[in-house]
Parts: C-alpha cells; structure tokens; sequence
C-alpha cells in the first residue's frame, strides 16, 4: 500500500494537532513539514468536512482537533482519504480477470487487505502522535 500525498499530509497535520492544547494555523503546519500552506490549507479543508478538524475565524482562531486523539484511528483516516484500497482490482470487482473464479491469489490478497484493515483501525491518533517536546525540537532543528 503506499498513501497518496494528501492522506500523508493529513495524518501529520492531525498528529501535530494532537501536540497542541491551544489552537494552531495552516502556517504553522507547513514550516514544521516544509510543506505548501496551500495543500496544507486543503488538506485542513478535507478534515473538517470529515469532521476531524474545527476551524475557527478571525482573532483567536485557527484550526484545532474536533474530536479526542484517541477516538481517532489511523485506519479511518486512511479510508477517508484514500477509499478503497485493493491490492488489485479482482480482490473487489467481479469480471476482471480470466482465472478470476478459481484463482487462490484473490483470497490471499483479500485476507492481507483485511488484517492490514484491522492493524490501521487498532492505531489512534493518540499512539502516533509525538510528544510536544518532540515536535518543537523538530521545529528547532527546521529552522
């Protein structure tokens, strides 16, 4: 499996989040990654649509979590962010392949896409993220 950019930069956009006790802005986010504040801002986008991020306006705002680190599982990140993820198209489509009907390798795949499934929805939010002190010695060492 390997994560399009958009869901890599939600996961570290959530996990610096979950470092913070007050809010944070876009910018923020995109200095510590070296990352543009634009796919930052459209990342943040996707995550409050999804109910992840709150994003408050004007004197005081910025973005924060909506919702505990804990109650967040990296495998519902990745589902949002990436749909379905079969390692080939049999695995979920019917019709696609000659040998389809008795082909071994389907099962196979379908068991390896189930239990990395289950391993993704084991992890939080909480078990990734890094520590506050961490993060800003991150920050430090970036600038």
């Amino acid at each position: 499996m390997k994560l399009t950019t958009q869901t890599d930069y939600a996961l570290r956009t959530l996990m610096f989040l979950a470092t913070k006790s007050e809010r944070a802005n876009v910018a923020d986010v995109a200095q510590l990654f070296g990352i543009s504040v634009h796919h930052v801002a459209k990342v943040v986008n996707q995550l409050a649509k999804f109910g992840y991020v709150r994003s408050v306006r004007g004197v005081g705002g910025g973005i924060e979590l909506a919702r505990k680190p804990d109650t967040i599982s990296i495998g519902e990140i990745v589902d949002r962010f990436e749909g379905g993820m079969q390692l080939l198209d049999c695995v979920d489509t019917e019709d696609v392949c000659a040998i389809q009907s008795f082909c071994k390798l389907k099962g196979v795949l379908a068991e390896a896409e189930r239990v990395q499934r289950a391993y993704l929805e084991s992890v939080t939010l909480a078990d990734v993220a890094p520590g506050a002190r961490q993060l800003a010695a991150a920050g430090r060492q970036l600038a």
